[in-house]
């Protein structure tokens, strides 16, 4: 029989590109029969699917921290989802559930613990954020990339693992010219790759739209990630200034080159 994983969180590609890493093992090692559940409007609902597995949404966003009209609606966010995951669970009757961090791992993970399904959660960084904080009370399992995590978390439960990194990241033997081929440029020239996480970082992307002179006249090239806010912005400057060695994406799907 199949062993049932459901593996829950994102928001970033942080949060869910180490899910699809951890999915793809489970896959290929095991066998496992995978589902997803995600925010219904964050871009694992985008992303996922491409990989080839299946995912549920749920109505579910983060509080904001400061005083805000949104917040109101987050109590019933909440609720909604705790009765949708506890739905998704009775239907898919995992063997374990994962949560990866990001608000929509919260619920379901909650509602995995209550109902008896061994849980585990796996924080990416060296400070984690505020849904795995609470879910470590409740979960069986912490895994973790960095030391010194008993700050946080209960020592008991902690496991080292490292980061999950998709096989296709590891495996970069012959694939520069690949590289080249896809992004248009010179196999031989300086590179540079700027990218401020899936949803592109603010100052990062002003600092660089402020020097792109740099780029056209050293003939170095640059590999842009700029995130969909300042995407059209920095397409729109490197078209002024007719530089060819610039590429801007607002996300790098082949991240494996």
């Amino acid at each position: 029989m199949k062993p049932k994983v459901i593996i829950s969180g994102g928001g970033t590609g942080g949060h869910i590109f180490p899910a699809i890493a951890i999915a793809n093992v489970l896959r290929d090692k095991y066998n496992a029969e995978i589902l997803f559940v995600g925010a219904k409007d964050r871009m694992e609902m985008e992303k996922v699917p491409q990989y080839g597995y299946p995912i549920e949404g749920l109505w579910i966003s983060g509080i904001q921290r400061r005083l805000a009209l949104k917040n109101l609606s987050f109590p019933f966010k909440v609720w909604s989802s705790l009765v949708k995951s506890k739905k998704i669970i009775q239907k898919f009757r995992p063997d374990v559930a994962v949560g990866v961090g990001g608000y929509a791992s919260g619920p379901l993970l909650y509602q995995a613990a209550k109902m008896g399904i061994p849980t585990l959660i796996q924080e990416q960084n060296s400070y984690p954020g505020i849904t795995n904080k609470i879910l470590a009370q409740k979960v069986d399992m912490i895994c973790v990339a960095y030391d010194k995590m008993e700050r946080f978390f209960p020592k008991e439960k902690i496991v080292f693992t490292g980061n999950p990194i998709r096989k296709e990241i590891i495996e970069i033997e012959g694939k520069r010219h690949k590289a080249a081929n896809f992004f248009g440029l010179k196999e031989e020239k300086t590179t540079v790759l700027s990218m401020g996480g899936s949803l592109g970082a603010l100052s990062i992307n002003e600092a660089i739209y402020n020097h792109l002179d740099y780029f056209k006249n050293n003939d170095v090239q640059l590999i842009w990630q700029t995130g969909k806010t300042f995407f059209e912005k920095a397409k729109s400057k490197v078209a002024d200034l007719q530089i060819s060695n610039v590429k801007v994406f607002d996300f790098i799907q082949k991240m494996d080159y």
